[in-house]
């Protein structure tokens, strides 16, 4: 998927206010979650809450670089899409 795409994606979904970023801020979701979207460049620790997050959610993981340029945010390794149309936009361009 190009890197444009997803970032209008995510785009889309932040202005429609349903996108969560940061891995504390999606740990206190507990449902209306669709897709993750994770910066490969997260630290082991990072990626081990991902991993948790995953299965707590029952949701599927998009793994990225540069998720901080793509959603504007300093820092963030995790955004939460929830919005169940963007986040099977995401999902069907990756399979491409």
């Amino acid at each position: 998927m190009g890197k444009s795409n997803l970032k209008t994606y995510l785009g889309f979904a932040r202005r429609a206010g349903k996108l969560t970023l940061g891995v504390n801020a999606v740990s206190t979701l507990s449902g209306g979650v669709y897709l993750l979207v994770a910066d490969s460049s997260a630290s082991e620790n990072t990626k081990k809450e991902i991993e948790k997050l995953k299965k707590k959610l029952s949701v599927p993981v998009v793994w990225t670089e540069g998720l901080e340029t793509l959603t504007g945010k300093e820092f963030c390794k995790l955004a939460a899409v929830r919005e169940p149309h963007l986040a099977e936009a995401i999902l069907a361009e990756r399979e491409d």
